[in-house]
């Protein structure tokens, strides 16, 4: 479980948090297998990485898909030993809203990305991962999924994204015990307010609002923030069945 010698598959791998991620790896000394539904974000993404980086348009949502592209991944740069999940949409609506009620389809299109896309991934990672040659643990991969601080303290509006990201916070424990016996672990991290594209997309106003509800630091968490934590879970195999908050102490208000 070397760094310089670590393979890593990351979803939503084209921009935010998965791309900082994707980066940190290579910058390392790594190779980054890119998942991602923007195949011209994705390609620009993998380009600036170079010949260590490698892009597969990549739907999370289908077995099938998942199921060829990990087998691509292999094919590519041989076993990996890191999964960053990071694909994931924040559709908002209030159950009863202006419009009526939340439609159906909204609600299960975010679970579908959010979490049954995470958990497609995982399995499909693990059935490759528990092939590879463990370290001196015995520790043969890590996965990490992302949840949000919204799973505990969803706000107004976010029922279907708060129902998502709590589902993968209550994944984590029994998927590390699944994956236990094969030495593959199983983390997530929680972010808070990070400078993601969509956060970037509010009003100007409304970002530094929120900035000013996080204690300390008083500003959005960084991408590269977020990929640290991802190489310090990497590099500690005691780390593992946890959902870390990754917030500056920051509990969000109902709205």
């Amino acid at each position: 479980m070397e760094l310089n010698n670590c393979h890593a598959i990351v979803t939503g791998g084209a921009s935010g948090l998965g791309a900082a991620t994707a980066t940190a790896v290579v910058k390392h000394g790594g190779k980054a297998t890119i998942f991602d539904r923007d195949e011209s974000r994705g390609v620009d993404t993998a380009k600036t990485l170079g010949s260590d980086a490698f892009f597969r348009k990549v739907d999370v949502t289908s077995e099938s898909d998942v199921a060829a592209a990990v087998s691509e991944a292999n094919e590519s740069f041989g076993p990996f030993s890191l999964v960053v999940n990071c694909a994931g949409v924040a559709t908002p609506g209030r159950i009863i809203g202006r419009k009526g009620v939340l439609p159906l389809a909204t609600y299960s299109n975010v679970i579908m990305i959010n979490l049954i896309g995470s958990f497609n991934v995982l399995k499909a990672a693990a059935e490759s991962m528990q092939n590879n040659q463990g370290d001196s643990d015995g520790c043969r991969g890590l996965i990490i999924n992302t949840a949000s601080v919204a799973g505990y303290e969803g706000q107004v509006g976010q029922a279907a994204y708060a129902s998502s990201k709590g589902g993968i916070i209550s994944l984590t424990l029994p998927a590390a015990r699944d994956l236990a016996q094969f030495g593959i672990r199983v983390v997530t991290i929680a972010p808070g307010l990070f400078e993601t594209p969509m956060m970037k997309g509010l009003p100007e106003d409304v970002q530094e609002s929120l900035a000013k509800g996080t204690p300390f630091p008083q500003r959005f968490g960084t991408s590269e923030e977020y990929a640290e934590l991802v190489l310090a879970i990497y590099n500690n195999n005691m780390i593992n069945g946890e959902t870390i908050r990754l917030d500056g102490a920051v509990r969000l208000a109902p709205r």
